[in-house]
């Protein structure tokens, strides 16, 4: 892995926290995330899967963790599953993890050889009453592809169902919600490369240089600060395709007089960063460019104030509505009119600004996080809002990343990234 060593004590923390909330007599069963075929011999790179990297450290192919804590036998509490290495594999593939190296990472003292599995759950299942499944119940989640979690689930259900079931999702969604002190700090980092990066990028951008130049100089200085690159796809739009809020292609050239939206994170340790800035292509705004973009700065630092304990996140969006409702009237979007007869389902300001204000972030971008239960310190989420014209040819979004204090405002992880016009034109032109 590019990125440091974690202290494993945070996964041994992890792992306590997880199995407290567990039934008596029950095992939890966390598998690795497949490498995807593309076609012929090609894959796509290995990503591992969230849950498994959070209770162990583990970031390799093929492997599984077994949570026992109720075991007769103090070696069965905690199992890693590991592919067995070989001089052989270590030519062709690289280096794997030894035993030895696995307790060194996850703190876990019984590590056995894959091949093993089946054997050592046919022992273990003679002891328990119930199994937890980790099944992706995330509320944004679309799956096609049948994983190699899902699988599992499938064969262990025909194979033992005599056993009870339940579901390791809604103790994680809680659980990884919370960061702890360890996590906070690789996020920061996280969030620090991408500063790095934007700067990068401000003495870079120049009318006619093209989408995807930019995105190469971001890739550049991710990578070369021990990042695997892009936490998510990263969205680089000039002009009227910022109007566009998925916008992926990045095959365009900024033109003069445009502004560029930036969605960009770098990832580190697999832990996310999510940044929005918005600048002007040519270093300076118009007049009219810099009002839309002051009434969206505003809007942000007015939502960011909101995210303390106990707020809902339903109730947030609206309150932040209302607050961007009054912007718009400002600049003339919108009026009285539109307001009065506008349809609650689908208030007036939704013309301009149609997603949502924050999500979760974490290992994942859009992080594990129940959204119908009040906010906690220590949970991580973005503020982006945005104001969308194409009738103008432009679109604006800023988004940091905060931390909840216990009291006061959040914390703002990327309190060092420009976001203010006017350091931003002097950045430009400097």
């Amino acid at each position: 892995m590019k990125y440091h060593q974690i202290d494993r004590n945070l996964f041994i923390k992890n792992r306590a926290k997880f199995t407290a909330q567990m039934k008596s007599n029950s095992v939890a069963v966390f598998n690795s995330n497949d490498i995807y075929p593309v076609s012929a011999d090609s894959t796509l790179p290995f990503a591992q899967h969230r849950d498994i990297f959070y209770l162990s450290g583990v970031d390799q192919e093929e492997s599984i963790l077994l949570l026992f804590p109720d075991a007769p036998y103090e070696h069965l509490k905690e199992i890693l599953f590991l592919r067995e290495t070989n001089e052989h594999i270590a030519v062709w593939e690289g280096e794997k993890l030894t035993k030895e190296r696995a307790f060194e990472v996850s703190g876990i003292k019984t590590v056995i050889w894959l091949q093993d599995f089946h054997k050592t759950l046919k022992e273990i299942m003679a002891y328990a009453d119930t199994m937890y499944i980790n099944t992706n119940e995330h509320y944004r989640a679309t799956i096609e592809t049948e994983t190699r979690e899902a699988r599992f689930v499938k064969w262990w259900k025909e194979n033992y169902p005599a056993h009870k079931v339940e579901k390791s999702n809604p103790i994680l969604q809680r659980l990884r919600s919370i960061k702890e002190s360890e996590e906070l700090d690789l996020i920061q980092n996280a969030c620090n490369i991408t500063e790095k990066g934007i700067r990068r990028l401000l003495s870079f951008v120049k009318p006619n240089v093209m989408e995807y130049e930019i995105e190469a100089e971001l890739a550049h200085e991710f990578l070369r600060n021990r990042s695997k690159g892009f936490a998510y796809t990263p969205i680089i739009a000039s002009g009227k395709n910022a109007n566009v809020l998925h916008y992926i292609e990045n095959n365009q050239q900024c033109k003069a007089g445009d502004l560029l939206l930036l969605d960009v994170g770098a990832e580190y340790a697999n832990y996310s960063s999510d940044l929005t800035r918005t600048i002007p292509v040519s270093g300076k705004f118009t007049d009219r460019q810099r009002a839309v973009y002051n009434a969206v700065l505003n809007v942000k630092n007015e939502a960011t104030k909101m995210l303390v304990p106990g707020t809902l996140w339903k109730q947030y969006h609206i309150e932040v509505g209302k607050v961007m409702t009054s912007e718009l009237l400002g600049l003339g979007l919108i009026d009285k009119a539109d307001v009065q007869n506008e349809n609650p389902d689908w208030p007036a300001y939704k013309k301009y600004f149609m997603h949502g204000t924050s999500h979760h972030l974490g290992l994942d971008t859009h992080d594990y996080g129940l959204l119908h239960e009040p906010m906690q310190s220590n949970m991580v989420f973005t503020v982006e809002p945005g104001i969308y014209i194409p009738a103008e040819g432009f679109g604006i979004r800023l988004e940091d990343d905060v931390i909840i204090q216990e009291k006061g405002e959040p914390f703002n992880l990327m309190r060092n990234i420009p976001i203010e016009a006017d350091e931003i034109e002097s950045l430009m032109n400097s």
